[in-house]
């Protein structure tokens, strides 16, 4: 049996911090900022400014998914309620945070196999450098860019809007 080819953003799922499954096809129509994720960072700061994005354009249809990573010098040690916990504590995050995963190696996962397929990095590479790269993704579900983790939030506002 052969695995369904995945072609787009709604294709995909991933457990939440509660391990729940949620299919990516709830965000369908929505622009969203796909962002690897680490609590304990020099980026880490960038939560505040993911955040301000979210609450400024979620009423237009847009969403900021997380997904914490630990792959990145150990950065993200903590269990899915030490996660939460920060993040909401920390930053009021508001934007949905996924379960942790990993972005290289074998155990990758599928969604971000396919992001890193759809956006390369520089000079064209597929792996994923460190905490908070970003992939913007348009409402048809397509992968718009890729973006460094030294590149802000507020600096990727107008990307956003040209897409909503």
């Amino acid at each position: 049996m052969t695995s369904p080819i995945m072609t787009n953003l709604t294709d995909f799922s991933a457990r939440d911090l509660y391990g729940q499954e949620v299919p990516l096809g709830r965000f369908k129509g929505q622009v969203l900022l796909i962002v690897n994720t680490a609590s304990h960072c020099g980026f880490t700061p960038q939560y505040a400014g993911l955040n301000d994005l979210h609450k400024e354009f979620a009423p237009r249809g847009f969403s900021v998914l997380a997904f914490p990573c630990n792959q990145f010098g150990q950065q993200e040690p903590g269990d899915a309620a030490t996660i939460e916990r920060f993040c909401r504590t920390i930053y009021d995050i508001r934007f949905p945070i996924f379960g942790k995963i990993a972005v290289n190696g074998a155990e990758t996962h599928l969604l971000y196999r396919w992001l890193k397929r759809e956006a390369r990095g520089f000079l064209g590479t597929q792996s994923i450098k460190w905490n908070f790269t970003k992939f913007l993704v348009d409402r048809d579900g397509n992968v718009v860019r890729r973006l460094g983790s030294i590149v802000k939030p507020g600096a990727i506002r107008p990307k956003i809007e040209k897409l909503l």
